[in-house]
């Protein structure tokens, strides 16, 4: 899907502000507000924008340590490690991958003990081979637009 300056502009002003009103978005791009109205409803329909969702700050909530945890799982148990995985509140991405790890999650803990407990349990789980896991030590880069300022 084709996306131009305008579209751009707007999915950045989306991004800051999610409940922007049409006015709002008009103020913040320079776009009148028919337009604006109309091009955010044009990427709803063509699926450019899936929804619209609360941006939660998880430091403020408690939960302290975030990790990246990669693992491999046997290809006979490959769907319900992933399952497991996807319906775990700790993890609040999780992605299957190629390479040398079959999964890569990024989870949100309360701290190290209940980080080490989470662990611990994925490598008792059947089916897992491996299991590596890098602490966050800052997020140096956190851009969903990113892609789109390359064209």
């Amino acid at each position: 899907m084709e996306v131009d300056d305008t579209d751009r502009q707007l999915l950045a002003a989306l991004a800051e502000d999610g409940r922007a009103t049409t006015n709002d978005l008009s103020a913040a791009t320079g776009i009148s507000p028919p337009v604006v109205e109309q091009r955010v409803t044009g990427l709803e329909k063509r699926d450019a924008i899936a929804g619209y969702e609360a941006r939660v700050d998880y430091d403020e909530l408690g939960f302290d340590v975030t990790a990246v945890v990669q693992l491999t799982a046997a290809d006979a148990r490959r769907a319900e490690v992933l399952d497991e995985l996807r319906t775990a509140d700790q993890y609040v991405t999780v992605y299957e991958v190629t390479g040398e790890y079959d999964v890569v999650a990024v989870g949100r803990f309360r701290d190290t003990a209940e980080l080490n407990e989470r662990v611990g349990e994925l490598v008792t789980t059947e089916g897992v081979a491996e299991v590596t896991t890098a602490v966050v030590l800052d997020t140096v880069a956190d851009d969903p637009l990113s892609p789109l300022r390359g064209d």
